[in-house]
């Protein structure tokens, strides 16, 4: 039995003739080019590749080059996450993205009394260099390009990439991918933090200094919206925060003593794919247009690959729902095109079974399909940007950037990103808009299809779920026994003491994590020294 709910009724009993978008943003029924009136076509609707970008980093982007297909994996252990990449690639996807369990993502070993019960839930458990080479084994890791979602401890895992690297014989200077190591959004929104915000900074700035020598082609950064909008921002908010967080990054690469041409064009973005399809479009096209600007008239960059804004997409998971599952697939496709339209540089799939737990297989092989079907099917790769001069596109497109400058301005007067975050700006704001939202699917302002609008009372077919047993979090505990059992334990004394004298000095803490990888010494290990000597953090009360 289907049951459809009843939009709210206005005052005088008729539908209120208002109509909003996912952000609040009011819209009329009809746009015209008076409402662009005023708008410098010249300036921001330069041609596909020329400044501002509004219209693609890229002349011919798709035409010239498809998106990198970016499929998210990571569960179990390293074995499983080695298969999957394995599968994934035989199906035609162009690059690797990993995900990490709730210990790494935290710093924590597998055998920690913390971890007890998470071990490969929610991604890969890498605890040592010697998962690392399990995990990335036989894959050809200077040809494909490698994504690594992982923050507070993200500097500990790189290192630990770089010395599998290393010990393969691949040249660092050959490297080519993505760490998100994007600590500011965890402050504001996921919340896996290592250390307080000022110190891990520090640990983010070394890096900086040592990739922009060393590992030249890697991506230090990607600054990343997503988790900020799937813990219930708007796009607009999105938008703001994302890109306030990478002039913040900016600003500390200069601080460190790089030049802004030296390190700018390695940072990347990721932003979420919501379903308010033309919101979103408008959001990507904004984002270039605003990081444009800032980078030349701000910063002083000279080197146009420091004006353009590089991003990856994944669409929604906050969109997903868990009764009747199959929609999923509907939506992933609808914001996946939407990142297309948006002119994204990589793209991830959300599969129908994320609500519910790990991807299975076959849910991965849809979400994989649902991209090849739109980059060779549809057409939509043969037109750059072919909503430009739309009204109501251009439109939004200026309401997005409008938005975004307002909450520049807030953050400006609050001192800054990292005043925000100590203050707790962010945090307050994102709980605010989501409240209002949660209001909107109570009340059925919002139809959410299968959550409170077309529901069943009776459950739809099964599908398959993918279940983690404590079996990987056992095998990975004996791994850690095996380890530390044959590795050299003075080394590793001595590396670890090393790491913890020099970060006490306020030396490069990333030649000394590395060398500390090298020994063996684990994600928990580093993890604690870093602790010992910064302490750990507790976010402010909100009021």
């Amino acid at each position: 039995m289907v049951q459809e709910i009843t939009k709210p009724q206005g005052e005088s009993g008729k539908d209120k003739d208002i109509k909003l978008s996912l952000s609040d943003i009011p819209l009329k029924s009809c746009y015209t080019a008076d409402d662009l009136a005023g708008w410098d076509v010249k300036n921001d609707l330069a041609e596909p590749g020329e400044f501002p970008y509004t219209r693609g980093i890229h002349k011919n982007m798709y035409r010239g080059k498809l998106w990198t297909m970016r499929q998210f994996a990571g569960y179990g252990g390293p074995e499983e996450t080695n298969s999957r990449f394995k599968y994934l690639l035989s199906q035609g996807q162009t690059g690797l993205s990993t995900a990490f369990d709730l210990p790494t993502l935290m710093g924590y070993d597998s055998d920690d009394a913390k971890s007890h019960g998470e071990v490969g839930v929610c991604g890969v458990a890498i605890d040592s260099l010697e998962d690392i080479e399990i995990l990335y084994k036989d894959l050809p890791l200077d040809k494909i390009s490698t994504s690594m979602t992982i923050n507070g401890p993200a500097v500990i895992i790189f290192c630990m990439f770089l010395a599998n690297a290393k010990k393969r014989g691949f040249d660092l200077k050959k490297l080519n991918g993505t760490l998100q190591n994007d600590i500011f959004k965890e402050y504001i929104a996921q919340k896996t933090y290592l250390l307080p915000p000022r110190p891990a900074l520090k640990l983010i700035q070394d890096m900086m200094v040592f990739c922009t020598h060393e590992v030249p082609r890697w991506n230090t950064i990607s600054v990343s919206g997503y988790h900020i909008r799937e813990a219930g921002a708007t796009a607009i908010q999105e938008l703001a925060f994302t890109l306030a967080d990478g002039f913040a990054y900016v600003e500390a690469g200069v601080d460190a003593g790089l030049k802004v041409d030296d390190f700018v064009p390695r940072l990347s973005f990721f932003f979420n794919a919501h379903i308010d399809f033309f919101e979103e479009i408008a959001k990507y096209r904004a984002a270039r247009r605003i990081w444009a600007r800032r980078m030349k008239e701000q910063y002083g960059a000279k080197d146009e690959r420091s004006l353009k804004l590089r991003f990856h997409t994944q669409t929604a998971g906050c969109s997903l729902t868990a009764p009747q599952p199959e929609n999923n697939i509907i939506r992933t496709a609808i914001e996946a095109l939407a990142g297309v339209l948006g002119g994204t540089q990589s793209l991830h799939t959300n599969s129908m079974d994320e609500v519910l737990g790990l991807p299975t297989e076959k849910a991965a092989h849809i979400a994989l399909r649902t991209q090849q079907i739109i980059a060779h099917e549809t057409g939509v790769a043969n037109v750059v940007d072919p909503l430009a001069g739309s009204y109501y596109v251009e439109w939004l497109t200026n309401k997005m950037e409008e938005g975004a400058n307002e909450y520049f301005r807030k953050i400006d007067e609050i001192g800054g990103v990292m005043a925000g975050i100590e203050k707790g700006f962010f945090i307050k704001e994102i709980a605010d808009a989501a409240y209002r939202f949660q209001q909107k699917l109570d009340n059925g302002e919002f139809q959410f299809i299968g959550l409170n609008s077309f529901t069943e009372e009776a459950p739809g077919p099964k599908i398959e779920i993918l279940k983690i047993g404590l079996e990987y979090e056992e095998r990975q505990r004996a791994r850690l026994t095996a380890l530390r059992a044959r590795r050299d334990s003075q080394k590793v004394s001595e590396a670890l003491s090393k790491l913890k004298e020099g970060v006490t000095k306020g030396e490069s803490s990333f030649p000394l994590i590395l060398n500390a990888c090298e020994q063996y010494a684990t994600v928990g290990e580093i993890s604690n020294v870093l602790r010992d000597v910064w302490g750990a953090y507790r976010e402010p009360a909100i009021l």
